[in-house]
């Protein structure tokens, strides 16, 4: 068996290849990981994984660089596909992005929290318009900054 694993969110969600055909959808949660095939959902731990698929299934994304093959960045923000016409706005401080060369839509690469009217919420790159329409923190390089700053942000509305 010839597995392999292709980021599509970096470090929560994969891709699982056999010999290049898709085999399922590998997600990690909380405690341990949901794999999603055919229809259904099998929950392993790390273990499992592992003698399931074989020790070397993400070997591809670790070894890649940084997941330049899997994960696009533009100017160092992570974005989940492939960009188009990259521009690092000065002004706002956004890296941002289209995602065809004719789109009209612009995204911004990164992670965000984005202040509606229910709360703050948690955006893998948001569109640019969204950010313009509403308080935002961000970008960040890697989720757990993110984490960190909405922690931050609901400690500071609570005092």
């Amino acid at each position: 068996m010839n597995t392999k694993a292709k980021v599509l969110i970096p470090n929560k969600s994969w891709l699982v290849e056999d010999s290049g055909r898709k085999i399922g959808t590998l997600a990690k949660e909380k405690k341990g990981y949901s794999f999603f095939s055919k229809g259904t959902k099998t929950k392993l731990n790390e273990h499992e994984v592992n003698s399931k698929f074989g020790t070397d299934l993400f070997s591809e994304t670790l070894n890649s660089k940084l997941g330049i093959e899997d994960l696009r960045t533009i100017y160092d923000f992570p974005c989940g596909g492939k960009a188009y016409n990259p521009v690092y706005n000065v002004r706002k401080k956004l890296p941002i992005y289209a995602k065809s060369a004719k789109s009209k839509s612009l995204f911004c690469a990164g992670y965000y929290i984005v202040k509606f009217r229910k709360g703050w919420v948690k955006s893998f790159c948001p569109k640019l318009i969204t950010l313009e329409r509403y308080p935002y923190v961000g970008p960040f390089k890697a989720e757990s900054d993110l984490k960190t700053a909405l922690l931050q942000v609901h400690k500071n509305e609570t005092t």
